[in-house]
Parts: C-alpha cells; sequence; structure tokens
C-alpha cells in the first residue's frame, strides 16, 4: 500500500513537472509582442495564441514586414505553428490618360494661365500661377494620383 501511495505521489508530481515546464499562451503571447514592439516595421500586427498555435493578423506596409513578423514570431519559444493573416494594402492605382486628362483639365479650369497636359500618367503644367494658388492646384493635382507632375509654372 506504500509503494501504490509512492507512485502515486511520484506520478502527480511527475505530471505538475511536465504541465509546468510547457509555457502558457499567455506567456507566449507575450513574448511575441514585446519582439514585435522592437520593430516598428510590424506595428498594427495582432497576435493570438491558443494551444501554441499563433494566428497574426492586421496590415502592415509590405510582403517584407509580413515575412518577418512570422519568423518573428516562430522564433518564440513554445511555438508550434503560426497562420499568417496580415494583409498588404492595396496597390495605387494609377489613373489611365483619358479619365486623367478629363479631371485635369477640370482642376485647371479655374486658373486661365495654367496649361496641363497629360502623357502616360504624368502631368505637365506650363504658365503663370499666382504664389498663393499654386498650393491649392498642387494638391488638387496631386489626388488625382497621377505617376509624377511636371510643374513649369512660372510663380508669380
Amino acid at each position: 500500500m506504500k509503494i501504490i501511495k509512492s507512485l502515486a505521489l511520484v506520478a502527480l508530481m511527475l505530471s505538475v513537472v511536465i504541465t509546468g515546464c510547457k509555457p502558457k499562451d499567455a506567456d507566449i503571447k507575450a513574448a511575441i509582442e514585446k519582439s514585435i514592439a522592437a520593430m516598428p516595421s510590424l506595428s498594427g500586427t495582432a497576435v493570438d495564441v491558443k494551444e501554441g498555435a499563433v494566428s497574426l493578423s492586421g496590415q502592415l506596409q509590405d510582403e517584407t514586414a509580413k515575412v518577418l513578423a512570422e519568423t518573428t514570431a516562430k522564433a518564440v519559444k513554445g511555438v508550434k505553428s503560426v497562420t499568417n493573416n496580415i494583409t498588404l494594402p492595396a496597390p495605387v492605382v494609377i489613373a489611365v490618360d483619358e479619365v486623367l486628362t478629363k479631371s485635369v483639365k477640370d482642376a485647371v479650369k479655374d486658373y486661365p494661365t495654367v496649361v496641363a497636359a497629360v502623357n502616360d500618367g504624368v502631368v505637365n503644367l506650363t504658365g503663370e500661377i499666382k504664389k498663393d494658388a499654386l498650393p491649392k492646384l498642387m494638391m488638387a493635382l496631386s489626388s488625382l494620383k497621377p505617376k509624377k507632375i511636371d510643374n513649369k509654372l512660372t510663380v508669380k
């Protein structure tokens, strides 16, 4: 009987030691979040951990940052797997010349001394403009998302 009690006690202690050695999900999550916080390019990454399985979500700027977040999570002790659900921003759509030309003409209609031409997504500006009107015009044209604005205006 004494041996059975001793074996039961050893089994109980062994189970406590074995389960106590494994990192808890909260500890894994804290370690990953600490590693990610040290890298500004990974800000915006959310971490979720269930039984050692890590799930990353959020939006990052590029594929390199996405891979870095996954690699950082995998390096933490106790991580069994990583599911990377991080998204990337949609690429900037460059306006087609025909649509861009119409929009540019509409933007410069209030500036009779400004001539605008569009070629392959590049807006070419020539003519004259008053100094205080230039920022307003440039903001209006920039909002159209051309490839480039080639400003050859003479500022008065």
